[in-house]
């Protein structure tokens, strides 16, 4: 009898991960789900509703969002005029086919989307698409 007891506890001695993996896994699926949607609440963009919507899904996209005070966001981040133009000629540099989608206050002044698309032929990258919302 005292064998067997011994076999026992010699047989778990290592830690079951199997169980933590999937608590990680379920964590990372819900993290990626409300990511993009914390966010879009973040910026504070106003989308202009349409009926139609010409967006393609492609590998690599960017997004830049145009607030109503004419400020830049690209891929969450706020940034300055002069940074923006040095990251559109490196992206132009590095991978020009890049997509782009433009999200822009419904109450953002014309000529801050302008610039925004205007920076963006001027480097060569002419695959962007506006974001807007469906009426419903």
């Amino acid at each position: 009898m005292g064998s067997k007891f011994n076999d026992q506890q010699e047989g778990i001695n290592e830690i079951n991960i199997t169980p933590f993996v999937d608590v990680v896994l379920v964590l990372l699926v819900i993290f990626m789900v409300t990511a993009p949607i914390m966010m879009k609440e973040s910026l504070k963009v106003n989308l202009p509703k349409t009926m139609t919507s010409d967006v393609q899904n492609r590998a690599a996209s960017i997004g830049i969002a145009v607030t109503k005070e004419g400020q830049i966001i690209m891929n969450g981040q706020l940034i300055l005029e002069e940074n923006f133009f040095a990251s559109l000629k490196e992206i132009a540099e590095k991978a020009p086919d890049t997509q782009f989608l433009i999200s822009a206050d419904a109450e953002s002044k014309h000529k801050d989307v302008v610039k925004v698309i205007d920076s963006l032929k001027k480097n060569g990258l002419n695959s962007f698409a506006i974001q807007i919302e469906r009426i419903k």
